[in-house]
């Protein structure tokens, strides 16, 4: 009697494992049967796929984990073909198809703005299935498209299976509204893009409320009402439909509540950002106050910006493959090679038609540019298009005030710019430094022409120091440049040059 027992519990164990089996083999098949879609032009990928940010070469990075812990999965769907499904289900990507109109210029220039779009959503947390470019004089004011364009994308995106367009632009509301109901999937826009990366990104409390802010400031003139079913409002007895007293339904209070909600946040954000403004300007006057220069890293997103400060100063600072990786303002101290003391600021970067609000709302990051000595303006030197990065950034830091300020423009990524389009990039920017914060080429260029433009003291003094002021020869040392040093019976005899705002403490030295 036991061992006809044993025989079955065996049986039935076979019997489960199997059952199992066939789940996992049918949930695989599945997965292996999806469509999988190209992405649009020539196959060429949004971001890069080689690792140029030398992340592993400089410092440690310590926000990369928390940052990647969690990820998504592409080609995984939460619908469920059946209910044994239900444990190897996964988050899957937003799947979005993206769409421009353009009327000057040339199509390559419309593909390069259409491929960052693409990286941007990418960075956001989406699939790119596909991209639709079209040419007319003027977007439709009505679905941006055009009606019999919108029909065509409409049917795209069923074939596709997509859960988004992205317009790279920015919609007007009304615009948005109109190609929703064509397509009747989600449709968003550039700045909407951008937003979401900015809210994924920042870490600072002064970050959160900057992005939390232009979130708002989009987000108020795109309020919906809450549908015809909860929507009444007629205009009174002399209204067009005549439904008298009632006829304000919920819907529009709904939406008057919401405004106003928004509007008390952002003068809520607005007063709590200017709050953040003094601590900035105690730092910065400290700096000014010990006469310590400044330089400020500026560029296009994903340029490489932080791992010229990471190679330069081991700063370990985030590294990653995406766009706008870094928000918040980094600052570093360095010293170039005859003892000068000066600071290297990291910026947020810069992309094509960046919405105004963002300018506005990361002002106050932006003014580590304009109270810069030297911007060191770094450009991606494999990027397609490089003119039209080194267009955008200038036009931004023309936009802070910054134009004055003497500029050292670095293509970075020189280790994947073939010798021919050195020669372009050099007819470009003659006087530009080829580097690689990655293999480390042209750093010491970088360095030296950096220690060129910094401020120089400009009063020389010829001073005799006692051995127990030690003290004054170390801040000789960081706040001027030494140019000869003897020792002597009375104390150490030392020519220098400072600036004249010290020349009063080291007066009583002189000889």
């Amino acid at each position: 009697m036991t061992e006809r027992t044993d025989f079955e519990e065996q049986t039935d164990e076979r019997t489960i494992d199997r059952s199992a089996d066939d789940v996992v083999a049918r949930v695989l098949a599945t997965q292996q049967n999806r469509a999988t879609v190209t992405l649009f032009g020539s196959g060429a990928q949004a971001l890069q796929s080689s690792d140029t940010d030398g992340g592993g070469h400089d410092g440690e990075q310590f926000d990369r984990e928390e940052r990647a812990a969690l990820r998504r999965v592409s080609g995984l769907s939460t619908e469920l073909e059946d209910v044994t499904e239900v444990e190897y289900r996964q988050l899957r990507l937003e799947n979005v198809v993206l769409i421009g109109v353009y009327s000057q210029g040339s199509l390559q220039d419309a593909e390069n703005s259409l491929r960052e779009l693409a990286a941007l959503a990418e960075t956001a947390g989406a699939a790119v299935l596909d991209g639709l470019l079209q040419r007319r004089p003027h977007p439709d004011p009505s679905t941006y498209l055009g009606r019999g364009k919108a029909e065509e994308l409409a049917g795209i995106v069923r074939a596709l299976g997509a859960d988004t367009v992205i317009a790279d632009t920015e919609l007007a509301p009304s615009q948005r509204r109109a190609l929703e109901d064509v397509v009747k999937v989600k449709v968003i826009d550039r700045t909407a893009v951008i937003l979401d990366i900015f809210s994924q990104h920042a870490k600072s409390r002064e970050g959160k409320a900057q992005v939390e802010l232009a979130q708002l400031e989009y987000l108020l003139p795109r309020l919906r009402g809450w549908g015809e079913s909860m929507s009444r409002q007629a205009g009174g007895q002399v209204g067009g439909a005549g439904a008298g007293m009632g006829s304000r339904g919920p819907g529009e209070t709904k939406i008057e509540l919401d405004r106003r909600r928004i509007h008390s946040r952002m003068a809520k954000l607005r007063k709590q950002i200017a709050g953040f403004k003094p601590a900035r300007e105690a730092k910065r006057a400290n700096r000014n106050r010990n006469s310590v220069p400044s330089v400020a890293i500026a560029g296009y997103t994903n340029a490489g910006k932080s791992s010229l400060l990471n190679r330069v100063t081991k700063a370990g600072v985030l590294v990653e493959n995406a766009l706008f990786a870094t928000l918040d303002a980094t600052v570093r101290r360095s010293v170039t090679a005859d003892g000068r003391l000066y600071t290297l600021a990291d910026t947020v970067g810069f992309v094509r038609n960046l919405p105004h609000q963002l300018v506005e709302a990361f002002r106050s990051t932006l003014e580590e540019v304009a109270d810069s000595d030297v911007i060191l303006h770094v450009v991606d030197g494999s990027h397609p298009d490089p003119a039209s990065q080194l267009a955008t950034v200038r036009d931004v830091i023309g936009e802070v005030g910054a134009r004055d300020i003497p500029e050292i423009v670095v293509f970075n990524k020189a280790d994947l710019i073939p010798a021919d389009d050195r020669l372009v990039l050099r007819g470009l920017e003659p006087g530009a430094i080829f580097a690689s914060a990655r293999t480390g080429e042209g750093v010491d260029e970088v360095l030296a022409a950096i220690a060129r433009l910094l401020p120089d003291p400009s009063v020389e003094v010829e001073l005799v120091v006692p051995y127990d002021r030690g003290d004054l020869i170390s801040a000789l040392h960081e706040r001027g440049r030494v140019l000869s040093t003897d020792y002597v019976e009375d104390g150490t005899r030392v020519r220098a040059r400072i600036m004249p705002e010290y020349q009063s403490v080291f007066e009583p030295f002189a000889v």
